[in-house]
């Protein structure tokens, strides 16, 4: 089969490479689209530890069954692999198994004609759903767990709060669309690459800042922080621009570095929550929210063929991409 292979950093290769063979309890899958995640580009910069090459990358996916008793059937995929069995799966917290698996990041991922994958990792979805859009499940699924955590949080209802999203990549974009469907109108999403940025101006219909020329975001006013880049800088920005006991939300992992305003966190009871990945309620959810329009008609998504998947990569790496996703098609 052809895949798009991560050879070292900076590097991606389309090549032969051996076929997959399912094992038990497992499916092969005929891929149709998989979409380029932040994550992704973050081993393409030598930056992951955990993903070493020569290694598969790719983790957005949707297919069609090619054997078993399920053949013919499409699906989405939650690349999230568990045990199933311990305290965390069986309460429903199974993104926290601590025997956790993630494709694309020690085992083969999408970026491929053909991937095996766990039966019970499989999300079934109507046979006329454009596989654009379905490959943009997993992440629609991470913005969508965020947002289930604030809720949980909040005295109020999400549609009434001030909201300040960090980053205009696909999760922070996803998660200023998916507040907008929940009828919230008062959030600024901050973007420093104003190509990226305008486009999700457009798209989400949300106000825009770019802290680089527009200065920090006024401080001590938002009820809620999305903080869907996760540097030194961006914690720093929402903790000045968290207001006396609202709720900071943390997704993105660019790095470790630098400091929390903990004593702000204490006096002022802001809620920190760290978000990582989803549960498979998540991923259902996300499918359905897609299907039904509930983030508008997805146009804005960028599809370019898989063997062009090297220039892909270099266009995000670049800031030559308008648009918060790629999605790569096979064939």
């Amino acid at each position: 089969m052809k895949a798009l292979v991560y050879t070292n950093t900076n590097e991606i290769i389309y090549r032969d490479e051996p076929d997959p063979s399912p094992g038990p309890g497992e499916v092969l899958v005929k891929m149709e689209a998989t979409g380029i995640c932040g994550s992704d580009m973050h081993a393409y910069h030598g930056h992951d530890a955990r993903r070493v090459p020569p290694l598969i990358l790719g983790h957005e996916i949707v297919g069609t069954i090619v054997d078993g008793s399920q053949a013919g059937q499409r699906v989405v995929i939650n690349p999230l692999i568990t045990c199933g069995q311990c305290q965390y799966c069986d309460t429903g917290f199974s993104n926290l198994c601590p025997e956790r698996e993630l494709i694309g990041m020690r085992l083969a991922g999408a970026y491929a004609e053909k991937l095996v994958i766990p039966v019970r990792n499989l999300i079934a979805i109507p046979q006329t759903m454009d596989p654009v859009k379905a490959a943009l499940s997993e992440p629609v699924a991470t913005a969508l767990h965020a947002l289930n955590l604030a809720r949980i949080r909040s005295p109020r209802p999400l549609s009434e709060l001030k909201v300040l999203v960090i980053g205009g990549g696909a999760i922070g974009l996803l998660a200023a669309l998916l507040l907008k469907g929940y009828g919230n109108r008062t959030t600024l999403l901050a973007e420093t690459n104003d190509l990226r940025g305008q486009s999700a101006k457009e798209v989400a219909g949300c106000d825009l800042l770019n802290p680089i020329k527009d200065g920090d975001p006024e401080e001590g006013t938002f009820d809620l922080i999305i903080d869907a880049v996760g540097g030194d800088m961006t914690r720093k920005m929402a903790m000045k621009a968290v207001k006396p006991g609202g709720i900071f939300v943390h997704i993105g992992l660019m790095n470790s570095a630098g400091e929390l305003d903990i004593r702000k966190l204490t006096l002022f009871e802001v809620t920190l929550i760290g978000v990582y990945c989803y549960t498979a309620a998540d991923m259902r959810a996300a499918a359905q929210a897609i299907e039904t329009g509930l983030l508008g008609d997805l146009g804005w998504v960028d599809t370019r063929p898989l063997s062009q998947g090297g220039q892909a990569f270099s266009d995000l790496d670049q800031g030559r991409c308008a648009s918060a996703k790629i999605v790569l098609i096979p064939g």
